[in-house]
């Protein structure tokens, strides 16, 4: 790591491996929309099933939506091959507002916490060897969070691993900014340093590769993340991504 280097990184799938937590949290808020979700957690089945559509989840919520559809007996291949329709159609008929799952899974989220935060910890383990290296990157550089989590719960699991960062370096859902308004507003305050950012979801990086503002920003794909084989074949396509592994990122 280079000091004049920033480093802006993706939280879910760079950082933590949130999927079963996340799995059990979209569980949880479901059993309080359908009275045929009705125990306290989701089978191991289910939890797998989930782990294999997660690398289309953007925002947290929708894992309440995915729940529905594979407790209705959806399979992770037509999810896969028709995500924004089964997403939206589920949507449709529960005839709610995007803001009030989003309220609601953040709730459901602080409910677990508030009644048994180590077990809500235990659901988010770092990658191997990362908090190790977030730890040095602290006394080498300057890092960002950039993630569609809400802030809180990004503290929460940092501090649970004993790494220390400013709230003002963490940029989750709270603040209502797409990653690439965030990272033009980190650019535009480290306009003299080279800027890297890692994400593991591919239409993220597109988005930021088709912003004009943001063309020097050196973007990095991490393939231990939520992507899919297509994902990284695609991204290896892709000359303007740099294809990582942990092991690259942890040197």
């Amino acid at each position: 790591m280079k000091q004049n280097i920033i480093y802006a990184l993706d939280f879910d799938g760079v950082i933590c491996d949130s999927a079963v937590e996340t799995a059990i949290t979209g569980w949880k808020a479901a059993s309080k929309l359908w009275d045929d979700i009705n125990t306290a957690l989701p089978s191991q089945a289910l939890i797998e099933q989930f782990r294999l559509v997660r690398p289309l989840l953007e925002t947290g919520y929708e894992s309440i939506l995915i729940i529905r559809l594979l407790h209705n007996g959806e399979t992770v291949e037509a999810l896969l091959a028709d995500y924004a329709n089964k997403i939206q159609q589920t949507l449709d008929n529960l005839n709610q507002e995007v803001s009030f799952l989003k309220k609601l899974f953040g709730e459901t989220r602080d409910n677990w916490i508030n009644q048994n935060l180590d077990e809500w910890i235990r659901m988010n383990p770092l990658f191997p060897s990362i908090a190790e290296k977030l730890q040095a990157l602290n006394q080498e550089s300057t890092w960002y969070i950039i993630t569609t989590k809400q802030e809180r719960f990004v503290t929460q699991i940092l501090t649970a691993a004993q790494i220390e960062l400013a709230e003002e370096k963490i940029f989750g859902l709270d603040r209502n900014m797409s990653k690439e308004a965030v990272l033009t507003e980190l650019l535009a305050k480290h306009p003299q340093q080279d800027f890297y950012f890692v994400e593991d979801r591919l239409p993220t990086l597109f988005n930021v590769l088709a912003n004009d503002k943001l063309k020097s920003i050196k973007l990095f794909f991490a393939r231990w993340g939520y992507n899919t084989k297509q994902d990284k074949q695609q991204a290896s396509e892709q000359p303007h991504f740099e294809l990582i592994d942990i092991a690259d990122f942890l040197r």
